[in-house]
């Protein structure tokens, strides 16, 4: 944002809000270098530069925060670390179900289950997320 970022950031964002599409599609290749995503919408794009001039203004999030936002953003599910010897509990349709965490899998009504889906699908008859049936984060 070179003609941009001599101003005050506050005038900046005023003349990024009201730029056109092809105003925006150039500051969009001066700032990142590159064109922007296809179908983008001029809105967007102004939310985006007008971002981006904040981060640089005001600094950008620490790498940790990045890297969970994009552990968070690539749809993985951190698996769910309940120790051996841990006890899940979970009520459902007026009965109290206990689960023991044990080496290689969990312990319901003296039975053993491979994972927690299995037993939340056994519970249930539907087709649940163990960890989610059972609360585990």
């Amino acid at each position: 944002m070179t003609k941009e970022a001599k101003r005050e950031p506050e005038q900046t964002i005023a003349a990024i809000d009201e730029m056109n599409r092809p105003g925006c599609l150039d500051l969009w290749r001066e700032v990142f270098g590159r064109p922007p995503p296809k179908h983008l919408s001029p809105q967007f794009m102004k939310r985006v530069l007008i971002w981006e001039l904040q981060n640089r203004e005001l600094g950008r999030l620490p790498t940790k925060t990045k890297r969970r936002l994009q552990h968070i953003a690539s749809n993985k599910t951190p698996a769910a670390q309940a120790k051996p010897g841990s006890h899940l509990v979970r009520e459902w349709n007026g009965r109290t179900y206990q689960v023991e965490v044990v080496n290689g899998g969990y312990v319901l009504d003296g039975k053993s289950w491979r994972s927690l889906s299995a037993i939340a699908n056994h519970i249930t008859g539907a087709h649940w997320s163990g960890p989610r049936f059972f609360g585990v984060q």
